[in-house]
């Protein structure tokens, strides 16, 4: 494993890269993830970078961690102006980091699901004009913050929008939802007491309006920031760990990558 660093417009990024080129026949190039942690925009969870990292390491792809703006710092698209660098750096770099600049993934975990759907939801808004480059190939939204009205995350939603109420209305992401949103992966657990599951369920009924490819699993049971399931991160739930192998076969497929 070799291990990059760089900065997206002064956000830390971190990047685990698979290594043996020199011996592999096929797998030259690989798809990557881009992981943007939760936090309720306040702080970035230690649970929802390494681990799941090394899943996503441990199935062929090339991963990064974004440490994004949080808290005062959280407002005027920053943390979404970030992420869009952080996908631009992985395609300038895509032949020295073995990427495929074409199969570029950016998965979210609850504050960092929003994070990660603002970015579908406005890579080509002229508003916010982010690069084109920026545009993810594919989401992953692990029990994501959609809402900033209805059913919302109130501190995630006051983070974001930095108490700016036109910002904070136009960071409701169900509502932004256009045909040029890209190919998502979702799950929630239905117990979530902290980010209820009408934030993913609604912006699942958008996707399929606009018809947008996606897959979306709903867990009858767990919690809220259970990251990849595992003791490790100390959140054991063998029911919502399925979403780790549905997620590998889901963007497997769409990337028609076969490790």
């Amino acid at each position: 494993m070799e291990i990059v660093t760089f900065q997206a417009l002064g956000a830390p990024v971190k990047g685990y890269l698979q290594e043996d080129y020199d011996t592999l026949v096929a797998h030259k190039v690989r798809p990557a993830v881009v992981i943007c942690p939760g936090g309720a925009y306040r702080w970035r969870s230690p649970r929802e970078k390494d681990a799941p990292a090394f899943e996503f390491l441990s199935m062929g792809y090339q991963v990064f961690i974004l440490e994004y703006s949080c808290a005062g710092k959280a407002g005027g698209y920053r943390p979404l102006r970030e992420l869009a660098e952080t996908v631009c750096q992985l395609r300038v770099h895509h032949e020295g980091w073995h990427i495929d600049p074409d199969k570029i993934a950016v998965l979210g975990f609850s504050a960092g699901g929003h994070l990660a759907a603002s970015l579908g939801a406005f890579w080509n808004d002229p508003e916010v004009a982010l690069p084109a480059q920026a545009r993810p190939d594919a989401l992953v939204l692990c029990y994501p913050v959609i809402s900033t009205k209805e059913f919302a995350h109130e501190e995630s939603a006051e983070w974001v929008s930095g108490g700016d109420p036109e910002l904070r209305e136009k960071m409701h992401l169900w509502d932004q939802v256009t045909a040029d949103f890209p190919p998502t992966f979702m799950w929630h657990s239905g117990e979530d007491a902290s980010v209820p599951p009408e934030n993913s369920l609604f912006l699942a009924v958008e996707l399929k309006k606009h018809g947008i490819p996606f897959e979306y699993h709903l867990f009858g049971s767990g919690a809220h920031g259970i990251s990849t399931c595992t003791q490790e991160v100390e959140t054991p739930d063998k029911v919502c760990r399925a979403w780790v192998p549905l997620c590998k076969t889901w963007l497997n497929r769409r990337f028609e990558f076969a490790p």
